[in-house]
């Protein structure tokens, strides 16, 4: 209900000859409530598919974390699908932000709730306190590189598949991963979530121990193994230079490329396509596939490389002097921010194109 329809009052207010400025309010006001009425809907949209999981299973006797896990990947994996490249551009930024502030909230709660918790602990002495907190965090460590360093052991004498041999890790690399087992968010919103009060309406035995003793074995996980992770990782020379990711990305692009052609051969008859269109794309996409043939070493390098460097180094020249119009345009109130901003992002999309 927030949205307004400022066409009748604003139609209404100019032909009575109501001051500009009034009718610039009452639209503005509709814009402000416009943008918060669709940042809401949207929010819900991306939202909501958790909780319609989650609520059915719940209601059927089943785990609603296990429904709303399922639905996550079922949507994950369908997204290329079923949404539109907007709403994935979109979709990337909220998420993105949306994890740093539930992580941040959740650390603001602990804070927020430290000094019940503190105060609901003050019968026990504050080394047993700690040094409850410590064994757990030890017990967590230390099941968890157990673990990385037996049932790997156990999958490899049952499963001799070409594709299990192949995910096969070196010890120093399970290490790696058995250390990096940092507690965060979900265990402190897991231990938050315990009721205060039991169905009987007594107090939650243990609630604040609990969630005392969960801070601890988040603190004590980010700060040890934190810090030391980067000198494990050092020490162990687990590292990648990340050439199978390039060749991966790489074959991707070879292929998304000869795709591109092929379906440009098949609409070139069209009667709605125009053969100077179709040549000129037909040139840019051959030109981009031998470029990256060459990259992939396929082909031989002809120069294609520091030709395109070139050809991304002018183009942004020339998006670099869009952007420095556009500003001043805005600056001298010729254009509103709005626009401004529509068209600058635009631009950057189009600078996010050229590959590098």
């Amino acid at each position: 209900m927030s949205p307004t329809d400022p066409l009748a009052a604003t139609a209404i207010a100019r032909r009575l000859g109501v001051p500009r400025r009034l009718v610039t309010l009452l639209e503005g006001e509709s814009l402000g409530n416009d943008a918060a009425a669709l940042v809401a809907y949207r929010i819900v949209v991306s939202l909501v598919t958790g909780y319609a999981a989650y609520l059915p299973a719940e209601r059927l006797g089943a785990s609603g974390v296990l429904a709303a896990v399922t639905a996550g990947l079922y949507l994950g994996w369908r997204a290329p699908e079923l949404a539109s490249a907007s709403t994935r551009l979109l979709g990337f930024s909220f998420w993105e932000v949306l994890v740093y502030l539930l992580n941040a909230v959740l650390f603001i709660l602990v804070g927020l709730q430290l000094r019940d918790i503190l105060s609901g602990v003050t019968g026990r002495p504050l080394p047993v306190l700690v040094g409850q907190a410590a064994l757990v965090s030890v017990v967590v460590v230390a099941v968890r590189i157990a673990w990385e360093f037996t049932v790997p052991y156990l999958v490899r004498a049952l499963d001799r598949r070409p594709s299990q041999v192949a995910r096969r890790m070196r010890p120093r690399e399970r290490l790696v991963v058995g250390w990096s087992g940092m507690r965060g968010a979900v265990s402190l919103a897991a231990a938050l979530a315990l009721p205060l009060q039991t169905t009987a309406g007594q107090p939650f035995p243990g609630r604040s121990l609990i969630v005392f003793v969960t801070f601890g074995v988040i603190c004590a996980t980010l700060v040890v193994q934190g810090l030391t992770l980067p000198s494990l990782i050092r020490r162990l020379g687990v590292t990648d230079d990340g050439a199978d990711e390039q060749r991966e990305e790489l074959q991707a692009r070879l292929d998304a490329t000869d795709a591109a052609l092929a379906r440009l051969e098949e609409l070139a008859g069209e009667d709605w396509t125009r053969e100077d269109t179709v040549e000129r794309l037909r040139g840019a996409y051959d030109y981009r596939r031998r470029r990256l043939a060459a990259r992939a070493g396929t082909d031989p390098d002809d120069g294609y490389e520091d030709r395109s460097l070139a050809y991304q180094r002018l183009v942004r020249e020339l998006l670099e002097a869009q952007r420095r119009a556009i500003v001043r345009l805005r600056n001298r109130g010729v254009i509103s921010n709005d626009v401004m901003h529509r068209i600058e992002r635009e631009l950057d999309l189009e600078d996010s194109r050229l590959e590098i």
